[in-house]
């Protein structure tokens, strides 16, 4: 249900139960954390794109799998589903490789979330993102009540996730949710073009821009200028920054190899 494809250094991960509008059933997310885990350790992969099969990028968790669990009382059984989406969540936040969202249609509750997380949010012109959760009497999971509130603030979030109301791409994009919008028609190409730039840059200041952009949530500007020093010093004795220095003179495009 969750597939993987690599081309061009870059590692699609689809979310494929078109069926069902890819809402998470199953063994799904624990899927996506593997094929996560995968592209982290793959040294053919630079960026990954997180998409989701057809006309929908996630609704969220299966309502009729989770109503059963809430009907026998299975606690535990509900509880493993929070734990993977919480694996989920962090991987996407601790691998020091990009990832993409590619927003292609609906994306609700934990779908929205896992949209949320990644580092990039490309949206088709027809996608529709809500945080769905008190809908159906749950509470937000999926980081919801820590990613919402940095993107759109507080207030705002608060009116999202307490209503559940579902917003179109037009919207999203002038809230912060989205980070741009594009024709349907246009959002692979558009994605590739993107993750594409991404790859060709050099990976080891690559991974120390999203390890510097996380920190700057938690440091104060002294703490992030010495990061910013100790990030900049590998980069700068890295054969990337030979290369890149070389192809600036030479009026040609790095080829950059993270090393």
């Amino acid at each position: 249900m969750v597939t993987t494809e690599l081309s061009g250094l870059i590692a699609t991960i689809t979310l494929n139960r078109p069926d069902k509008l890819n809402a998470f059933s199953g063994t799904m997310r624990e899927e996506l954390l593997d094929a996560l885990v995968v592209a982290e350790h793959d040294a053919d992969c630079r960026v990954v794109v997180i998409t989701g099969a057809r006309r929908a990028f996630c609704a969220g968790g299966d309502v009729d799998f989770m109503s059963g669990l809430q009907r026998e009382g299975n606690v535990a059984a509900f509880q493993k589903l929070l734990d993977a989406g919480r694996d989920v969540i962090l991987q996407i936040a601790t691998m020091e490789k990009p990832v993409i969202a590619s927003i292609n249609g609906v994306a609700a509750g934990a779908g929205c979330n896992l949209a949320l997380a990644c580092d990039y949010r490309i949206a088709s012109d027809a996608a529709k993102l809500g945080e769905t959760f008190v809908k159906i009497g749950l509470h937000p999971d999926w980081g919801g009540t820590w990613l919402l509130p940095r993107l759109v603030g507080r207030s705002r979030a608060a009116e999202l996730l307490l209503t559940g109301r579902i917003v179109d791409a037009d919207e999203a994009l002038a809230i912060g949710i989205v980070d741009r919008v594009v024709p349907a028609a246009e959002l692979g190409v558009e994605t590739a073009k993107l993750a594409q730039s991404i790859a060709s840059a050099p990976p080891i200041a690559v991974a120390g821009i999203k390890r510097a952009l996380a920190a700057s949530e938690r440091n104060d500007l002294r703490a992030q200028l010495e990061l910013e020093a100790e990030h900049q010093l590998r980069a700068f004795q890295s054969r990337d920054a030979a290369e890149g220095m070389n192809a600036f003179f030479e009026k040609r495009l790095p080829a950059f190899r993270g090393e």
